[in-house]
Formats: structure tokens, sequence, C-alpha cells
């Protein structure tokens, strides 16, 4: 008779250990974001890398004008799917830089703040004279050195949950 006791006492820690697993997986995967930033080959396709982002993510791209060679900082914001381009600042006026804009001087540097540009991708040819880079979030990453210099598409990707489950 204490077989059968024992036998049931292990069945049910059993099943309560499998129970407390989904209960942990679970709260895991809905603690994280259900987005990702992706960084992709443009023309392959292949994924560069992936971080995790919400609404209001600071997405900047950073690299130096390749004719001043003065710095530049294209800063969006994550809204839904999509990238909303929430101001741009540089240092010197350089071919390519809105000569129309509403512009002001903030901490020696030029900053416009664009109206609507909202964008469902972005395409990028990372350089070693402008030296890309991308801020996403506290987290850098070295475009130029993840790309090997070939043209990147970013955009905003809804994770499913068993994306989110696997690593």
């Amino acid at each position: 008779m204490s077989d059968g006791f024992d036998r049931r006492s292990v069945g049910v820690a059993f099943v309560s250990l499998v129970v407390l697993a989904l209960v942990v997986a679970g709260g895991a995967v809905a603690a994280q974001p259900d987005r990702v930033l992706v960084v992709e080959d443009a023309e392959t396709g292949e994924r560069l890398f992936t971080a995790p982002v919400a609404n209001d993510t600071t997405v900047t791209l950073a690299y130096n004008h390749s004719v001043e060679g003065s710095p530049v900082r294209d800063v969006y914001a994550v809204r839904g799917d999509e990238l909303v381009m929430t101001r741009m600042e540089f240092s010197s006026y350089g071919w390519g830089f809105p000569a129309q804009a509403n512009v002001t001087r903030k901490n020696g540097s030029f900053v416009t703040y664009p109206d609507d540009v909202r964008l469902s991708e972005l395409y990028v040819s990372p350089g070693d004279v402008a030296g890309h880079r991308l801020h996403v979030g506290d987290e850098t990453y070295d475009l130029v050195a993840r790309s090997g210099g070939d043209t990147v598409r970013i955009h905003v990707e809804h994770r499913s949950i068993l994306h989110q489950m696997t690593p």
C-alpha cells in the first residue's frame, strides 16, 4: 500500500513541476517585448542581428558625413511597426542636409525635427569612411563590421510566441 502512495506522490510532484515550469516559461515569454528591430542583408535577407524593442524605443543611426567628415545622428522612435524620425543632428551643413528645414542650434549642433517621416524600412549602405553605428536603446552595433560593408535593411518585426520561446 505504501508503494501506491509513493507512486501517487511522485506523480503529483511531477505534474506540479510541469505546471510550475509552464507558468515560469509563460511569464518569461510575457515579459519579453513582442517586437524586434531586425537588421538584415538587403540582398540576401540574411539576418545579421535583432534587438528587442517596444514603443518609443530610441533607434539612432550615427555616422560621419562622407564629404564634411562631421558627425550626423538620425534619431528614430519605434511606433508600432514603424520607425518615426524624431530629429536629425549634424555639426555642419553639407551635401544631403536639409536646406529648407526649420533648423535650430542645440549644444553646438544643428538640429531639425522633421514632420511625419514614418518608415516601414530603412536601407543603409555602411562604409568605413562614414563608420555607421546603430544605437538601439542602450546597445550600440557597428554596422560596418556586422554587414561587411553590404547594404542592410532595418525594420521592426512582430515576434510570435514560438519565436519568443526559442533563442
